[in-house]
C-alpha cells in the first residue's frame, strides 16, 4: 500500500522512529512534516538521532494561533493527499498536526489510522483533548496504548477496528536507551551525578500562557533548592521572558538549558531523582525508568501512572509542587500497562491484515 504518515511535533517524531522501520518492510511510506516544531532542538535533531528518513514534504507551517496553524496545515495536507492518493493516512497523538491530518484524510474519504487512540484527560480546556477526540471519531483504525483507552472509546460508542497494541513510545525507549547511554555526554557536560538532580519541563498552554500558573511553577522550582535541570521549550521561553520570570531564575538552583535531543533527554531522565513536567510523553518515560513523576497538571490521560502510584498530580499549585519535590516517594508495584515494546510490530501486522 501507499501510506502517508503526517507528523510535525516532537512526540510524533519519537513515535515515527520505530514505526517507520516496520511500515517500510511491506509498504511505500510518504512522510509529511507540517513544521509545527521547527527549531533544530525540537525537530532536526530528532530526525538525525532517531534515523528517521527525511520528510518527503516539509510544509514549514511554524507556530501561530491554533485556528490559523491548523487551517494552514489542513489546506496543505489536503493538496498533498489529492496528489498522492494514498491507501492509508496515519496520524498519532493529540497535536494540531494530528487534527489537521485527520480532518484532511476524513474530508477526502481516505482511510485513516490514529495511533495513541482513546487517551482522555477529560479536560476539554486542553486543545490536545479536542484534537484527540476528533481524530478518534473520524478514524477507521484505532490503535490504543492501554486497556483504559479501549474502554474510553467504547464509552463513546467506538468499538469497531479498535486494537490494544501497546505504546509506541515504549518501543522507542527500549530501542534507544542503550544507544543513548553510549552516545550522550550530557551528564558530563552539565557536571551531574546520577540521582543528584531533577529534570523539569513545561510547555502546555494551560501553564505557559497563564501568568499565575507559570509564576507559581517557577517559584516552586527556585524555592525547592534542589538542583533542577530545566530544558526550556520555545513556548515556555517566550512567556518566561514576557512575565519577567527569567530574572527570578538567574543564579538559582535551576539550571536553564535549550531544548534537548532525544538521546540526551533519555539519559537525563533515567538518571534523575524526580521528573517535574506537564508533558504526556515524559510521564510515560518516567514510569518506564521507575523515576517518580510530579505532573504539573490537574488531570492526565496516562491514568495508569497515577493508579500505580508513580505519578502525582499537583497542578500549578506551588505548595503542592514543593511538597511533592520534597516528599513524594513511590513504593507501589508497576504493571506492564503500556505493552512490552512491540507496539510498532503489532500496528504493522494489523495494517497488513486489514
Amino acid at each position: 500500500m501507499k501510506i502517508v504518515s503526517v507528523i510535525g511535533a516532537r512526540p510524533e517524531f519519537i513515535k515515527e522512529a520505530p514505526l517507520v522501520k516496520e511500515l517500510r518492510k511491506n509498504h511505500e511510506e510518504i512522510i509529511i512534516h507540517t513544521g509545527q516544531h521547527y527549531d533544530y532542538e525540537m525537530s532536526k535533531v530528532f530526525f538525525s538521532d532517531l534515523k528517521i528518513p527525511e520528510p518527503d514534504y516539509n510544509l514549514g507551517i511554524g507556530s501561530g494561533p491554533h485556528g490559523k496553524q491548523t487551517a494552514e496545515m489542513l489546506a496543505k495536507i489536503e493538496d498533498i493527499l489529492l496528489k498522492e492518493k494514498p491507501d492509508l493516512v496515519i496520524v498519532s497523538g493529540d497535536t494540531n498536526t494530528t487534527l489537521a491530518g485527520a480532518l484532511a484524510a476524513s474530508k477526502l474519504n481516505l482511510k485513516l489510522a490514529h495511533i495513541e487512540s482513546g487517551m482522555r484527560s477529560f479536560d476539554k480546556s486542553m486543545p490536545e483533548e479536542i484534537n484527540r477526540i476528533v481524530a478518534d471519531h473520524v478514524s477507521d483504525a484505532l490503535f490504543c496504548s492501554t486497556k483504559t483507552a479501549v474502554q474510553n472509546l467504547k464509552r463513546e460508542g467506538i468499538a469497531k477496528n479498535v486494537f490494544n497494541v501497546g505504546d509506541v513510545m515504549i518501543d522507542a525507549i527500549k530501542e534507544n536507551i542503550g544507544i543513548a547511554e553510549k552516545k550522550s555526554n550530557i551528564l558530563k557536560k552539565l557536571k551531574l551525578k546520577s540521582k543528584s538532580y531533577m529534570v523539569a519541563t513545561v510547555h502546555r498552554a494551560g501553564n505557559t500562557d497563564d501568568k499565575k500558573n507559570m509564576s507559581a511553577i517557577i517559584s516552586a522550582f527556585t524555592e525547592s533548592r534542589e538542583k533542577i535541570i530545566f530544558p526550556v521549550h520555545p513556548r515556555a521561553e517566550k512567556y518566561i521572558h514576557l512575565y519577567e520570570l527569567d530574572k527570578k531564575l538567574k543564579k538559582t538552583n535551576v539550571i536553564v538549558t535549550k531544548p534537548m535531543g532525544y538521546m540526551d533527554m533519555l539519559v537525563l531522565e533515567k538518571n534523575s531523582s524526580k521528573i517535574l513536567t506537564d508533558s504526556g510523553g515524559m510521564q510515560k518515560e518516567a514510569y518506564f525508568f521507575k523515576v517518580p513523576c510530579v505532573t504539573l497538571r490537574d488531570t492526565t490521560e496516562w491514568a495508569e501512572t497515577v493508579s500505580d502510584g508513580w505519578n502525582l498530580l499537583t497542578g500549578a499549585d506551588k505548595s503542592k509542587i514543593l511538597n511533592a519535590i520534597k516528599n513524594f516517594s513511590p513504593k507501589g508495584k508497576q504493571h506492564e500497562d503500556y505493552g512490552n515494546g512491540y507496539a510498532s510490530k503489532n500496528i504493522a501486522r494489523i495494517i497488513d491484515k486489514i
